[in-house]
């Protein structure tokens, strides 16, 4: 089992995830954004406007509002990621790393647009009447029917990976982030901890349950209160910590930009060696974090009511920017700020591990209470991401066996919810990075053939409609 896992692990960093991924994810962003003229930065205070104007009803084709659709794909994005992610990306890379981050998420911005406008545009009405898209109906239904056995792979590798990225590692993380806070505050002993992690299997089960049996109506306006909510919450604390220390911002933002062209002594070696270990880290994590080129988030946004493809692609865009350049960048500073990328573990004698290094930093700035701004996000974030998955995944097996297999799909999914939470998964979150990896290939190709219409349509609309 053991060499098995060591195989999988390889396949997964050294290929699936490896340089060549990263820099197609990467390379296909730039290209967009430059066949754009960098419209998507360019354009950015008309997104938020954009998406004011989206909060109201609409009676344009869809299912949900433009702004449900964004909380809906935010849900998914905003997670672990911005909190074990980024701590991650400077335990690797130094501080940085946050710099390659930010570069990721300013090109991820032109692919999360693209993969928007083409999702309305090519977005299909299922026998219920529900709007469908994302990667598997614009390769179809853009690039022909010769595509479809790529289609058809991105809807396979999406309703498979969905229930261990989007599903039982998150059940199992925040299960597992409740008995630990128990255990740490002397609620209860550590031989209690099981019995926790059950309960709250059970819990999360049920309340996942409850919202999902209502289809994307429900899960949009669960994701439209919750999602602005719980990111207030966790970015509220972080940017109470910078405030309260404002003087330390300059010399925080001077190191992550030192250290991302002069590398930083956490890696060690030549510095070349050292700078491309930190952009690595940047960029993986910064594409962990907001999912950009992914092929995720334009499954949520086909669903908005909406009568042109590049005005919810405009609104689409801004999920990255809040998801890293936002949400991303306060934990970063935080960490920084409060020297937790720099402490030592006790028990291990080795730096702090990623989540460790979240949680003492929030607990130094904040102290009494910091610890549990951090605890309680995590389990908030990985909750609306199972939440948001649960409507990926859906769709992806909708595409594949058509909408009768929807019921069992989303009774499977709570199960997995439960089943999460008890289980070791080293493994199924080893195999679902491989094919959420595997997710980005289909989509990148969609992506770039169907470019010349992506940058057609938004030429039009912004020549006509100059906002």
């Amino acid at each position: 089992m053991d060499n098995i896992a060591a195989l999988l692990s390889t396949i997964e960093n050294d290929y699936v995830w490896g340089p060549v991924t990263i820099l197609l994810l990467v390379g296909t962003g730039l290209y967009l954004t430059i066949g754009l003229a960098f419209m998507p930065i360019r354009k950015l205070g008309t997104g938020f406007k954009l998406l004011w104007q989206g909060r109201k009803e609409d009676r344009s084709e869809g299912d949900i509002s433009p702004f449900n659709a964004l909380m809906t794909a935010m849900s998914a994005t905003v997670g672990t990621g911005n909190i074990v992610g980024v701590a991650g990306a400077i335990a690797i890379g130094g501080p940085g790393a946050i710099f390659w981050m930010w570069i990721t998420a300013l090109v991820g911005m032109a692919t999360k647009y693209s993969e928007a406008v083409l999702a309305v545009k090519y977005r299909e009405t299922d026998e219920r009447g529900k709007h469908q898209g994302g990667p598997m109906y614009y390769i179809k239904n853009g690039l022909g029917k010769n595509w479809t056995w790529l289609a058809f792979l991105f809807a396979l590798f999406g309703a498979l990976a969905a229930f261990g990225i989007g599903n039982g590692v998150q059940s199992n993380a925040a299960a597992n982030n409740i008995a630990v806070l128990f255990v740490n505050e002397g609620w209860i002993s550590n031989e209690s901890s099981g019995t926790v992690i059950w309960i709250t299997g059970a819990i999360l089960s049920i309340l996942v349950g409850l919202v999902i049996i209502g289809g994307v109506h429900r899960i949009g306006a669960f994701a439209g209160k919750i999602v602005p909510i719980m990111t207030l919450f966790y970015v509220g604390g972080a940017l109470l910590i910078i405030l309260t220390n404002i003087t330390a911002v300059p010399a925080a933002i001077w190191l992550i930009l030192d250290h991302a062209f002069t590398g930083s002594a956490v890696a060690g070696g030549f510095v070349w060696a050292v700078i491309m270990t930190a952009i690595q880290a940047g960029v993986a994590r910064g594409l962990f974090s907001n999912e950009a080129g992914l092929g995720t988030a334009p499954i949520a946004h086909a669903a908005a009511k909406t009568d042109d493809p590049v005005k919810q692609g405009t609104i689409a865009m801004l999920g990255t920017f809040l998801d890293t350049i936002v949400i991303c960048s306060m934990t970063a500073l935080v960490i920084i700020i409060m020297n937790g990328w720099t402490q030592i573990d006790p028990v291990t004698g080795d730096l702090m591990s990623k989540a460790a290094m979240t949680s003492y930093s929030f607990s130094q700035g904040l102290s009494g209470y910091g610890q549990y701004i951090v605890s309680f996000g995590m389990i908030f974030f990985t909750f609306t991401t199972i939440i948001g998955w649960s409507f990926y995944g859906e769709r992806c097996a909708e595409y594949l066996l058509g909408v009768k297999v929807i019921i069992f799909y989303r009774i499977f999914w709570v199960a997995v919810v439960f089943l999460g939470t008890t289980l070791k998964l080293d493994v199924v979150w080893t195999i679902a990075g491989i094919l959420n990896g595997l997710m980005a290939i289909p989509n990148l190709i969609g992506l770039l053939l169907l470019s010349p219409i992506i940058f057609k349509l938004t030429k039009d609309y912004y020549a006509n409609k100059p906002l």
